[in-house]
């Protein structure tokens, strides 16, 4: 059943909160210029009437959001693209606003919310578009931030996100929205809730990066707006979950049978799995690979901690290492050896980018060039990790029942977050063609239940 808009509003700091606000865009936040928009779901299990919907939570929230935007100035305001001179920056300026979508549906809310294969056109009418960029002739402002609130009558909520990339990482995207959940929950308390600091001092122009990627931009970049999301056809998503104590069989078969790997963490040898499950269902997505076939996987590292001197979590806007790649055969991980061998390429490849005794950023000039090597290759990555929570937030009628990324419908793209369960448990979110992601559940099933306890 489609959905219905009930209302579109433009929700606003308190104009007393800051007359103007800006922030340089550094060289990371210039490395996610071209990259697609960030989308993204919650929904909520709250048997609730449209009525009390309408009349009791939708007010709360844009409350709520209004005050959470005195704290996160950015999200309301817009990216300034300069066309003359100068460098693009972050512009807050009193008036400006968050478009909040309000919505109803009919559609299978237990559906949409399973772990099997689902359709993933149905998730797009649960997050809204970015309002389009204003031109002038010096600039072109783009929103940043755009938000959507459906309400399943009698089942749930979903809450639907789309930010610009460029405004901030899924570490920034993922404290805004546990913060509106905190103060709303609250009534506008703040005490509960992490705020960002915007403190640019220490990675501004660092290294003379920002001078690199944005002459990099205004001699590649096809647009400077974002380009536009258009639902994906014949493409399912599915949730899969890896265990504590399958995580933990994982580990020991590495160590056992490696036991010089480096970094043999939960995340490496879940990435491992993952890559060693895509190479077993390669045929079935209608990519079958030769055996020299050479491919990819690819991953960020936030490098808040690691920079020196350090920020703190909480800072807002992009900080990740952008390119920390393994590299193997496609025969290879099909072998028996499979996730050994990616096990060991992936803490290889963490440990000479992220630990590297120069440090994480020692060679950032030549990510660019790292992107071209992989050009027409197979390439996979993860978006999100581990420490990622989505299910703590809590608007005030409990946790999330379910998380879904639709960046992952790109292709080749997985996201991983902490489970709803709290038992160490991680949860692995991957899109395909039906016959794909049957193939894939088929190859993780079969690998899980023949670990040895």
């Amino acid at each position: 059943m489609a959905t219905t808009v009930l209302e579109l509003c433009q929700v606003t700091p308190r104009p007393e909160a800051a007359t103007e606000f800006s922030l340089p865009l550094v060289f990371f936040d210039m490395i996610w210029w071209d990259f697609p928009l960030s989308q993204s779901v919650l929904f909520f299990d709250f048997p609730i009437s449209k009525s009390h919907f309408l009349d009791t939570i939708v007010p709360n929230l844009k409350q709520s959001l209004s005050l959470t935007l005195e704290h996160f100035l950015p999200l309301a305001g817009q990216i300034i693209h300069p066309l003359i001179s100068g460098r693009p920056i972050s512009l807050y300026t009193v008036g400006d606003s968050v478009s909040l979508t309000i919505a109803e549906s009919g559609a299978d809310f237990n559906n949409l919310t399973g772990n099997h294969p689902r359709d993933s056109r149905e998730f797009y009418s649960y997050v809204p578009q970015l309002p389009p960029a204003t031109h002038s002739s010096d600039s072109i402002r783009v929103p940043v931030l755009a938000l959507q609130v459906t309400v399943f009558p009698d089942h749930g909520l979903c809450f639907g996100f789309t930010n610009h990339h460029a405004i901030g990482d899924a570490s920034t995207v993922v404290s805004f929205i546990q913060a509106w959940a905190s103060i709303n929950r609250f009534n506008g308390d703040t005490q509960y809730c992490s705020l960002p600091l915007f403190d640019r001092t220490n990675v501004q122009d660092l290294n003379g990066l920002d001078s690199v990627y944005w002459d990099l931009i205004l001699k590649y970049s096809s647009s400077l707006e974002p380009p536009p999301i258009n639902p994906p056809t014949n493409k399912f998503r599915a949730t899969f979950f890896l265990r504590e104590d399958d995580i933990q069989k994982l580990k020991k078969l590495v160590l056992a049978n490696r036991p010089s790997a480096s970094h043999v963490s939960s995340f490496t040898v879940t990435c491992a799995l993952v890559w060693v499950c895509f190479a077993k269902s390669s045929s079935a997505s209608g990519k079958a690979a030769a055996d020299d076939d050479v491919e990819y996987f690819t991953f960020h590292a936030d490098c808040r901690a690691r920079l020196d001197p350090p920020l703190p979590p909480t800072y807002f806007g992009n900080c990740v290492a952008l390119v920390l790649k393994a590299k193997l055969n496609h025969g290879e991980l099909k072998g028996n050896d499979g996730i050994l061998v990616a096990a060991e390429s992936i803490g290889q490849a963490i440990q000479k980018s992220v630990f590297n005794d120069k440090g994480i950023l020692h060679d950032a000039h030549n990510w660019p060039a790292q992107f071209e090597e992989m050009s027409g290759k197979q390439t996979f990555a993860v978006a999100g990790s581990p420490r990622f929570d989505f299910y703590g937030v809590d608007y005030g009628w409990g946790r999330p029942k379910k998380f879904e990324g639709l960046f992952i419908d790109d292709g080749g793209v997985i996201s991983l977050c902490k489970s709803r369960e709290a038992d160490g448990s991680l949860e692995i979110g991957l899109s395909g063609p039906k016959i794909y992601i049957d193939s894939f559940a088929t190859a993780i099933t079969e690998f899980l239940g023949n670990l040895l306890p």
